[in-house]
């Protein structure tokens, strides 16, 4: 992602409270109304496109098609991989520049420890993921019903990218960082188009499960709520993680790997030998490349 500044703007205004203070004018940041109306639009881009993926359970019937099911993950996990480069591990690098040769210290150190914590979340927290037969859900035991645990699944799968939208804004809202808003709108529109087929990969076999398509729909739906949210509260915390942004950046890189790798490829890759997700892959990871460097 480019380096850059949001517009400058003059703004004037009598003491606020600490938790607007975040978005008060400062050479270099945009107004208070502005700065907040682009990250609500912002963090609501990709639960949108979540909802209108979830949104085919109305459209189509039965299960999908396993290639376009594979075509779908491998588009899904090329687009994150690409973000993961482009608009996270590249930017945390660029903001640790002042270390010279060691700038690559920052964007290493919390590549891994967001290996590490989606590693954790996947070995307890219990789930099934989607299309499996095996009844067995990972993480610890629970008594959990298979629908709930398929959710559970998913919503590991969606907190690294609640982290990447809201870790970004947040640098761009403090004004302190190299981060551009177009760049941000980047991040937010590619995992947007990743999650649309993601939303029709829920609601679908959920559907297929016996749900009807209202409840397969509202799964699909509910399974994006946990980005907005984890981006708001990251959000939140940003005056006090603007000074480890670069690690922050890579964190949600690191996370997001780790769901492609762990989940996604083996998905794509399945049964009979395919080039279709492959294929599905490439596209999605240069369609993203496209859309950060060009907007970014």
């Amino acid at each position: 992602m480019a380096q850059g500044r949001i517009c400058a703007g003059n703004h004037s205004a009598g003491p606020m409270p600490a938790g607007i203070e975040l978005y008060t004018q400062k050479r270099g940041e945009v107004p208070l109304d502005a700065s907040v109306t682009r990250t609500i639009i912002g963090l609501a881009i990709p639960l949108a496109g979540t909802t209108a993926g979830a949104a085919m359970v109305f459209l189509m019937r039965g299960r999908l098609n396993h290639a376009v099911d594979r075509a779908l993950t491998g588009f899904a996990a090329g687009v994150m991989v690409a973000a993961s480069v482009w608009s996270l591990i590249v930017p945390a690098i660029e903001e640790s520049s002042a270390m010279g040769r060691l700038a690559w210290v920052p964007a290493f150190v919390g590549f891994w420890l967001g290996i590490l914590f989606l590693l954790l979340l996947d070995s307890l927290l219990p789930h099934l993921h989607l299309g499996e037969k095996d009844t067995r859900p990972e993480g610890l035991r629970s008594n959990l019903q298979r629908k709930t645990l398929m959710l559970l699944a998913v919503t590991i799968h969606n907190i690294p990218e609640g982290m990447a939208v809201g870790v970004v804004y947040a640098g761009l809202l403090s004004g302190g960082t190299g981060l551009t808003a177009a760049g941000a709108l980047a991040l937010s529109v590619g995992i947007a188009i990743q999650n649309f087929p993601e939303g029709a990969i829920i609601s679908m076999p959920l559907r297929a499960e016996g749900s009807s398509r209202t409840r397969a729909f509202l799964g699909g739906f509910l399974s994006g709520v946990v980005e907005p949210v984890g981006a708001v509260l990251t959000i939140l915390a940003a005056r006090q993680l603007v000074p480890l942004m670069p690690y922050l950046l890579s964190f949600a890189a690191g996370a997001m790997v780790y769901v492609v790798v762990e989940e996604l490829i083996p998905e794509m890759s399945e049964g009979e030998h395919s080039n279709v997700g492959v294929l599905a892959f490439a596209l999605g990871f240069t369609l993203m490349m496209a859309l950060d460097v060009g907007l970014g």
